[in-house]
């Protein structure tokens, strides 16, 4: 009878463990900032310092403004020449309402991104910041 007990009991933790797991591994997971710019921008230093300034002000909503693992919220913004922020909107939503206002606000309040490269052949420079919640390591 002890045996068939420690069976059971043996049973419930695995039951448990694989209804759990996929909780432990939200928890564990971590935001990935990902910025992606139009192709005729080809100074590396800038796309850095755009990155940083937008790294710099991401604040991740609490446990309950995260999305699902592997979900990403899609940031679209107009930089002009003079480094001013001409346009942003959200073209891919996460399904965590927080998550996408989140990542909106950073690229928001990361402006104004330095003057565009004298390089740069356009009057305005289109860049995507992707924010996604991922396994963490």
């Amino acid at each position: 009878m002890e045996t068939l007990f420690r069976k059971g009991r043996l049973a419930l933790t695995a039951v448990l463990f694989l209804a759990l797991a996929p909780v432990a591994l939200a928890a564990s997971g971590s935001p990935q900032l990902q910025a992606f710019f139009q192709q005729d921008l080809t100074s590396v230093d800038y796309q850095q310092k755009v990155y940083s300034r937008v790294a710099g002000k991401w604040r991740q909503p609490g446990a309950k403004g995260r999305p699902a693992l592997g979900k990403k919220t899609v940031v679209r913004a107009v930089i002009g020449r003079d480094g001013k922020l001409l346009s942003t909107e959200v073209s891919t939503e996460s399904g965590s309402k927080a998550w996408d206002a989140a990542a909106l606000s950073a690229v928001k309040k990361a402006a104004p991104f330095p003057p565009l490269p004298a390089s740069f052949p356009l009057a305005t420079l289109d860049a995507h910041f992707h924010v996604a919640w991922v396994a963490g390591p």
